[in-house]
């Protein structure tokens, strides 16, 4: 008599690497750019080496115990959407208290490296804590949801560019403004996709509060993105090559824009501006760096 052979268990380690998201870098990426975006500009674009390091650990550190939150809040309303179902502690992989631990190293290596930091930075380190714990919760309360996730995406912006100059002057308010409206546009693409899902579910997003007018406030989000890096350029007096990156970036979120307008976009469309928004950041920085010199 044949038996069907068992299915291989996923190691703990691998379940733990998917609770903490780092099979999908996109993720981790999209919060470390404009942590490095402040720290160059900071710097005039030589910020010393070992507080780079400690900027791109910490990204990752405050991002994987982020994510470890979300998942603890919603764990039980992650299995009823299509795109969540999956995650470790959503599907039972892995135990609450497994999840509690883990969230917990994460803050803790998250802690240690903060005390590299300056007295300013160290306490904006503190105030980004509370942000990121209640965060999953505001989804329940608050129509956009988005924003507070843009409030602690600019937290790195604050805690880098002090971390620096030791004080927070208007250039680091500029740049916060255009972070918060750039996290605002992406994650409001990235919620169109589970719009559906949370609707159904009874769970507030972006997506939602702006309706058919998304698109609308997506490409006004990110013109102001724009605008406001625009302002920036110029109160520093950054060179052309910024100028450079940023005419690219405006084109590529003109692209966007205008593509969220047409009709039956598929699902997966959103998942891919969501990554090239990381691209944008990316040549953002190239330009900032080189415009800095």
């Amino acid at each position: 008599m044949l038996s069907t052979p068992e299915r291989k268990q996923e190691p703990v380690w691998l379940v733990i690497v998917r609770l903490l998201r780092w099979h999908k870098p996109e993720g981790r990426l999209i919060l470390m750019i404009p942590a490095l975006w402040a720290v160059f500009l900071a710097a005039s674009g030589k910020p010393p080496l070992p507080l780079v390091g400690v900027i791109v650990l910490g990204t990752l550190a405050t991002s994987a115990a982020g994510c470890v939150v979300n998942d603890l809040w919603d764990r039980d309303i992650d299995p009823q959407v299509e795109r969540t179902r999956d995650r470790p502690l959503a599907s039972r992989a892995l135990s609450i208290k497994v999840g509690i631990v883990v969230g917990i190293v994460a803050l803790a290596c998250a802690a240690v490296l903060a005390y590299y930091l300056n007295p300013l930075s160290f306490w904006l380190s503190v105030a980004a804590v509370p942000v990121i714990l209640l965060y999953p919760g505001a989804k329940r309360v608050f129509p956009v949801p988005q924003l507070v996730l843009s409030i602690a995406w600019g937290f790195g912006v604050l805690i880098s560019w002090s971390a620096v100059t030791h004080n927070l002057s208007q250039p680091t308010w500029i740049l916060w403004g255009a972070t918060v409206l750039w996290t605002l546009g992406f994650d409001t693409v990235y919620a169109l996709s589970d719009k559906e899902d949370d609707r159904r579910i009874g769970i507030n997003s972006s997506a939602l509060f702006f309706g058919d007018y998304a698109p609308t406030a997506i490409g006004i989000f990110l013109a102001g993105t724009v605008l406001l890096l625009a302002w920036l350029g110029i109160a520093i007096a950054l060179h052309f090559p910024f100028w450079i990156g940023l005419a690219l970036a405006t084109i590529g979120w003109t692209w966007q824009s205008l593509r969220l307008r047409k009709k039956d976009i598929p699902n997966s469309a959103y998942g891919e501006m969501f990554r090239q928004n990381v691209w944008i950041g990316f040549i953002l920085l190239a330009g900032m760096i080189i415009g800095s010199l």
